[in-house]
């Protein structure tokens, strides 16, 4: 009777079960409450600005710090979800990011605002609402594990597409502190009880040899990915992550604040947001498809390409319906980006070593969405105008393709490349 209550059924708990699908659908929902924090402040930098009176890059500077806080407490919390399982740092999570929100709507001034963002919301907070979940659900998934981290990671997004329209109306109507203050009572609860539900651990997954890799070959390129020392492979990639990055933050960031310095007013930038990132949702599930036949370094070439193409749209064209076509656009160009590293990790190393690299890549693109928020807004004070900062956008978007380029002729010239046409010598 004892086995029978403390043995876990095997149908619940396999990889690609019935349970692994549910579980990844409340692991979207759960991700689109608790990762609300990233897009929020973007709606609020106008009426914190004007309130604080402020420059432009220190009201980008709450942002900036939010990601570098988010980016650290995924990894912490990760380790965290390692020992305890997620469910503990999930309840944790909930009750740092609803403080956090009502803090930051109690705040005096921009020093006590940023701290709530950067440590309550970011570091304690939603952190634990992307990295950790990307990592639980590749664990859950084998044989469509690429798509899977997509639907996992499109919450992100998803948060995006409905966050700012609401905030925006409940900035417009009933201020900004009061709605940080109710999203802090709302987003508090409901992570909490959505969290109670990932009390199971994730199933033990055998450390296997990728199907369509060869052999001797794939185990040469899991010992030294790209033909390279690992911690060179690891850090290029984090390299590329902060590029891709800074470059994806200047649209999501400012377009708000670049519609009200057009005259088109914030409401239509907070619709432009949404739209951006209604259509990143698309972007990320087609990319998952993408990715389980061509492989995550083939598609974040793709993705790279497509983005620094949307960004140099933005610099001849600036009428209201243009800037909508060219934000949607945007959001479907670069929404697969960002899960793409996770696949090309669990493709080029060790499958034990997974949870620890995607983590890190992780944590450097969001160090690249931090740098290039804040970037963005130093650009437009010392410049007077967000052209500059498109162009500086894409040249970091042109750094992250160079690097991505060069993994990509290591895979393809070594014996374990997937389209490798002869080994080297």
């Amino acid at each position: 009777m004892n086995r029978a209550e403390t043995t876990p059924a095997p149908s619940l708990h396999q990889p690609d079960s019935r349970y692994a699908m549910l579980r990844l659908a409340l692991t979207l929902l759960i991700m689109t409450v608790g990762s609300s924090g990233m897009y929020v402040v973007s709606v609020m930098l106008p009426a914190v600005q004007a309130e604080f009176g402020v420059a432009r890059a220190d009201a980008s500077l709450p942002y900036t710090l939010l990601m570098l806080g988010f980016g650290f407490g995924g990894v912490l919390m990760g380790k965290l979800a390692d020992r305890v399982g997620v469910m503990w740092p999930l309840l944790m999570g909930s009750v740092f990011l609803g403080v956090g929100y009502v803090a930051t709507g109690l705040s005096g001034g921009i020093v006590s605002f940023t701290i709530a963002q950067a440590l309550l919301v970011g570091l304690l907070g939603s952190s634990v609402a992307f990295a950790p979940l990307v990592a639980d659900t590749s664990l859950w998934f084998v044989k469509r594990r690429g798509i899977a981290v997509a639907v996992c990671a499109s919450g992100n997004y998803l948060a995006g597409a409905v966050w700012p329209p609401i905030a925006q109306h409940f900035v417009e109507t009933v201020g900004w502190r009061q709605t940080y203050i109710g999203m802090g009572i709302f987003c508090g609860v409901t992570m909490a009880l959505l969290a109670l539900l990932f009390r199971a651990r994730p199933p033990a997954v055998a450390e296997a040899v990728p199907a369509n890799a060869a052999g001797a070959g794939a185990a040469r390129d899991l010992a030294r990915p790209f033909g390279l020392n690992p911690g060179t492979a690891q850090g290029l990639l984090c390299v590329a992550g902060v590029a891709c990055c800074v470059a994806m933050a200047m649209p999501q960031v400012h377009i708000v604040a670049y519609c009200g310095d057009l005259g088109y007013g914030p409401a239509q930038g907070a619709l432009m947001l949404s739209l951006m990132l209604g259509f990143g949702i698309v972007s990320r599930l087609v990319s998952g498809a993408i990715c389980d036949r061509i492989g995550g370094l083939r598609t974040l070439m793709l993705g790279g390409m497509l983005q620094c193409v949307a960004l140099l749209l933005f610099l001849p064209f600036d009428g209201l319906v243009s800037l909508y076509v060219i934000s949607a656009l945007f959001g479907l160009f670069q929404g697969g980006i960002v899960p793409s590293y996770a696949i090309i990790i669990r493709e080029h190393f060790p499958p034990k070593e997974a949870g620890a690299r995607v983590g890190t890549v992780l944590m450097f693109t969001l160090f690249g969405m931090a740098l290039g928020g804040w970037m963005s807004g130093k650009v437009f004070d010392v410049t007077g105008s967000y052209h500059a900062a498109f162009v500086n956008g894409i040249a970091w978007n042109l750094l992250n393709m160079s690097i991505v380029a060069f993994l990509l002729f290591r895979t393809l010239r070594r014996p374990g490349g997937r389209v490798s046409a002869s080994p080297v010598r």
